[in-house]
């Protein structure tokens, strides 16, 4: 038997520093691309054709004016939009909007600079929700998870990784709030102190019904273009199911309740049936083998929904609900250890 889900997603992906083409032979074929790269139209590709994933991205990252990452060597002249006063929020969202992004990305990243203050903080969330989108938060540093979530931030980019959360914001910020896993950039397979940091608060933040998204930091050092088996492997570690794994990676893309979900390159609305992910042989059905579960997804190659066999169609008995690359030769996209 073969098994056929929407599309994974890879929910925190950099493609500029990767070779999309590659992503669909690991069983991936959705990104959100959260870098501060903002795509002429031909960047996108042809989904349809299966040349690249189905592609949403953030647009710049809008920061506090000399905040992270805008004096990092890694980042790219214009990938950063400084918003120095509340008055200053609403052409910050306009701008990357217009540019087609479908997400905002807002950086509060105090142990490398500073930090947008609450109130112009509190602007950027108002503006992008007035339009429909949803605001993504990169958090680093103590106070930062929990000045995302004051402000009303819809989705943190990576579990907070500074600081132990308490379970009492841990359970607030889990009836409002996503986080995207990002787990194995913290030693790529080497753990250090941040991924225990991490994945203690994911492990919490799961039990208490918080909703997670498969994601990896792709671009941002030694991770493998396709599905991590690391990434994976921590997340059920952390207690997610082999169930809540395939909800994590077939997840709609993140949007406002509400909004319209629209393709960023043509303006229209997508075939959420456009990209699936194809997964050979039969799921293992032993719970207590999670191994053989992790090895079964391995498997997986996405492809374009028309390229089916007439017969092959989605298995709909699966939840699918709110789911060695190269080395890189320039610095770790995002150094988490600033």
């Amino acid at each position: 038997m073969t098994v056929v889900l929407p599309g994974f997603l890879d929910a925190h992906v950099h493609l500029a520093l990767i070779d999309p083409a590659r992503l669909a032979a690991g069983g991936i074929g959705r990104v959100l691309d959260l870098g501060g790269w903002t795509p002429a139209a031909d960047e996108l590709g042809d989904y349809a054709s299966g040349d690249r994933p189905e592609t949403r991205f953030a647009g710049q990252f809008v920061g506090a004016p000399g905040g992270y990452p805008s004096r990092q060597a890694w980042a790219p002249a214009g990938s950063a939009c400084p918003v120095a006063a509340p008055a200053d929020a609403a052409e910050a969202v306009h701008r990357q909007a217009e540019a087609g992004a479908s997400v905002i990305k807002v950086t509060l990243n105090s142990a490398a600079g500073p930090v947008l203050t609450a109130d112009t903080l509190l602007a950027i969330v108002t503006a992008a929700h007035a339009r429909m989108l949803p605001v993504a938060a990169h958090t680093e540093g103590a106070g930062q998870a929990a000045a995302a979530f004051d402000a009303g931030v819809d989705l943190l980019a990576h579990t907070p990784f500074s600081e132990r959360l308490s379970d009492a914001l841990l359970g607030s910020m889990a009836g409002r709030t996503t986080w995207i896993s990002t787990l194995d950039i913290h030693g790529w397979g080497e753990p250090t102190a941040a991924f225990h940091v991490a994945s203690d608060n994911l492990s919490r933040f799961h039990a208490a019904g918080g909703r997670v998204l498969y994601g990896t930091d792709l671009g941002n050092g030694p991770l493998p273009v396709g599905l991590n088996r690391r990434e994976i492997a921590a997340l059920v570690a952390c207690g997610l199911s082999p169930d809540d794994v395939l909800a994590a990676l077939t997840a709609d893309f993140p949007g406002r309740p509400g909004a319209a979900s629209v393709d960023a390159a043509s303006g229209t609305r997508p075939d959420r049936a456009g990209t699936v992910t194809v997964v050979p042989g039969d799921r293992p059905a032993d719970s207590d083998d999670p191994a053989g579960f992790i090895n079964w997804l391995l498997s997986a190659h996405a492809q374009p929904a028309h390229a089916l066999p007439a017969h092959a169609q989605p298995n709909h008995a699966l939840p699918a609900h709110e789911q060695p690359a190269r080395a890189l030769p320039r610095p770790d996209l995002e150094d988490l250890r600033s």
